[in-house]
């Protein structure tokens, strides 16, 4: 299956906030659906279990392939594997573009890495999925044109403060991945368990 592309605001409003998938609100209430629907029916398990795959596949814009790597990868390390799961995906390139305030979504970050605005310890990458280590550097291309593009981005990030894990230059627009992200300090409201229940028949 092929990355969504359509409207936004009907998936925020089934799901929940997903600030990964866009800044916006709908000024519709309840979920979407037919006028004479009953939108307020109980969720089964397996409908639970799916809505929260859901909210972390659009928020972090991934493919279910994607998705279901995640997942094994996070199974074979030790520890808590909702958790690594969670670090993964915290640790993208786009994820930590997205945080640091490069841009005003995942989506957006992942335009900005694959036309090469952004830079790992110096180096130009363009792959989105990249993933980050502890002590790499994140940074803005030194063209003009990326540092303009990521100060006015800056500029309008509506993020109140950095979380723990990452540290922030503004002068040298360069972001340092110190740590693993911690559980708290997600934006996402998720329960990462259903979803690694989700895919345990799998």
């Amino acid at each position: 299956m092929s990355r969504y592309r359509g409207p936004k605001l009907r998936i925020t409003r089934r799901l929940g906030t997903l600030p990964g998938l866009t800044q916006k609100s709908s000024k519709k209430q309840g979920r979407p659906g037919k006028p004479n629907e009953d939108n307020n029916k109980k969720l089964t398990e397996y409908g639970l279990r799916l809505e929260e795959k859901q909210k972390l596949k659009f928020n972090y814009g991934l493919t279910e392939g994607q998705l279901f790597r995640y997942i094994k990868e996070a199974r074979r390390r030790e520890g808590v594997t909702g958790l690594i799961l969670l670090q993964l995906l915290e640790t993208r390139l786009d994820t930590i573009c997205f945080v640091l305030g490069f841009a005003p979504t995942i989506a957006s970050a992942r335009q900005l890495v694959n036309h090469g605005h952004v830079t790992v310890n110096g180096k130009v990458i363009s792959i989105p999925s990249f993933q980050c280590r502890i002590n790499d550097v994140v940074g803005s291309k030194p063209k003009s044109s990326s540092k303009n593009l990521i100060e006015n981005n800056l500029k309008n990030s509506r993020l109140a403060e950095y979380p723990t894990h990452l540290e922030f230059d503004k002068t040298k627009l360069e972001g340092t991945v110190k740590n693993y992200c911690e559980r708290s300090e997600l934006l996402l409201e998720l329960d990462e368990l259903l979803v690694i229940e989700y895919y345990s028949r799998r």
